[in-house]
């Protein structure tokens, strides 16, 4: 067996992982990249191709360095259809947004990775963890095409992916890591590079549209005015979709696809959930998709995990200076997480569970009676307010709905409330339990209000 020695590994070249081994690499340290692919496949990840948060990307690797995938930097709005109710919804979306081509934009984060020093093992499938009996993860094994590898590391960062392999075979147990994860707590989802003869009047535009279950949509991102990202996902608590059909219907029920070619096929698992409670143990630490770093609501992730991988890395290089790789020296990796974006996320999937008790037309009564700026508002902040004179125009506009409206609004101040429960994270594991009974209480009331079964 080969065994290989470094300060830190990375499983997944994916953007949490290149930009955490950047950041180890730019500090000084060995960092590899494990991935299961070959060079050729590698960042090869399905993806909507939307990029929230265009403007704001860690240093680990120069923006510059990957702009060139940003294929449409003209979007500016979201597009929500919603046929039943004859009605289309512009929404305004905070901060810069950009469609990329997620083949390219991969490539050169592995670049990025590569030129700050990092190395990248491809072939290479990681099956199992090295650790030691007090706990601490030491390492990973696994095999190099058919040849068996092992790698030992000062810390082990997990960005294999949704529902990684990592977790399963690592003994969690005496450790704060986040195992109430199950499968009803991600989607699946599907979706096509589409070109089209003819350019898109909607080119400006990420376009939303329901599936036939109110926990999913439909997409249509434009790369470029006539090459489309189209694509569709559901939550894994709901029956399977017939996904590739579905999308096919839909493609073939609208004009500007008429003659389309399709020219990539691609499926992937995703986390629509809260954030981790904790993504660190001794010796290891999880991001990216592993951790749950995604917006709930709409499925984004990639801003997020390029943050989350720098923010894990420098913790890992403070505790390897240190001498101490355990829970309590890489627990300020899960503070800065929760600061960022955690909190947030944590009150978008208070909106995500509302989605899967309701049904799908009074759901979409809902949002079309809903003002655009403060829809936008709760899909993307979590938080949201309304005036009187607005808060009575949506009455008007909502007449057979108000049932819903006021169940959004129970929804809102609940969801408000565990945002604000968040920000109070803990800045120690010792106070996790408190912490997390309390929160437990406010999604009692979650259950409550929305009549949604438990989702943990």
């Amino acid at each position: 067996m080969t065994t290989h020695e470094y300060d830190v590994a990375i499983v997944g070249a994916g953007t949490s992982g290149c930009y955490a081994a950047a950041t180890i690499a730019n500090a000084g340290l060995d960092a590899v990249i494990i991935e299961r692919k070959d060079a050729e496949e590698a960042g090869h990840i399905a993806c909507g191709d939307a990029l929230k948060g265009a403007d704001k990307f860690p240093t680990a690797i120069p923006k510059s360095k990957i702009e060139p995938a940003f294929t449409n930097t003209g979007v500016d709005h979201g597009r929500f259809e919603i046929p039943s109710h004859d009605t289309v919804l512009d929404i305004p979306v905070p901060g810069e947004l950009a469609v990329i081509d997620r083949l390219k934009y991969g490539k050169l984060l592995i670049e990025g990775a590569e030129e700050a020093g990092a190395e990248l093992h491809y072939d290479t499938v990681v099956n199992d963890v090295k650790q030691t009996d007090d706990g601490q993860i030491t390492g990973v094994v696994g095999k190099h095409k058919d040849d068996p590898v092992e790698y030992d590391a000062e810390v082990v960062i997990d960005g294999a992916g949704a529902l990684s392999l990592l977790q399963d075979k690592a003994d969690l147990e005496d450790a704060t890591f986040d195992t109430n994860v199950r499968y009803s707590q991600f989607c699946s989802a599907y979706r096509e590079i589409v070109e089209v003869d003819e350019a898109v009047e909607w080119d400006d535009a990420l376009v939303f549209k329901p599936t036939e279950r109110a926990a999913g949509y439909l997409w249509y991102f434009p790369r470029t005015s006539t090459e489309i990202n189209a694509g569709l996902g559901f939550q894994m608590n709901e029956e399977p979709m017939q996904m590739i059909d579905d999308l096919k219907d839909d493609l073939r029920d609208r004009e500007e696809f008429d003659n389309a070619e399709v020219t990539d096929k691609l499926g992937a698992a995703l986390p629509t959930r809260r954030t981790y409670d904790s993504a660190v143990a001794p010796g290891y630490m999880a991001v990216g998709d592993a951790a749950a770093h995604v917006n709930p609501t709409t499925g984004g992730g990639i801003a997020g995990a390029a943050y989350a991988g720098q923010y894990a890395a420098e913790q890992a290089v403070e505790a390897i200076e240190d001498g101490d790789v355990s829970e309590d020296a890489l627990w300020h990796y899960n503070e800065r997480v929760m600061e960022h974006f955690g909190a947030r996320y944590a009150g978008l999937d208070v909106y995500n569970i509302l989605s899967t008790a309701v049904d799908v037309d009074d759901l979409m009564g809902l949002l079309a009676a809903l003002p655009g700026k403060k829809l936008a508002e709760a899909l993307y902040d979590g938080k949201t307010s309304m005036g009187p004179l607005l808060a009575a125009r949506t009455a008007i506009n909502s007449f057979g709905y108000w049932r819903q409206i006021l169940d959004f609004y129970k929804v809102k101040q609940v969801a408000e409330q565990v945002i604000d429960h968040y920000e109070r994270y803990p800045s120690s594991p010792d106070a996790l339990d408190t912490w997390q009974r309390q929160r437990d209480e406010l999604m009692e009331t979650v259950y409550d209000v929305t009549g949604a079964e438990p989702k943990y």
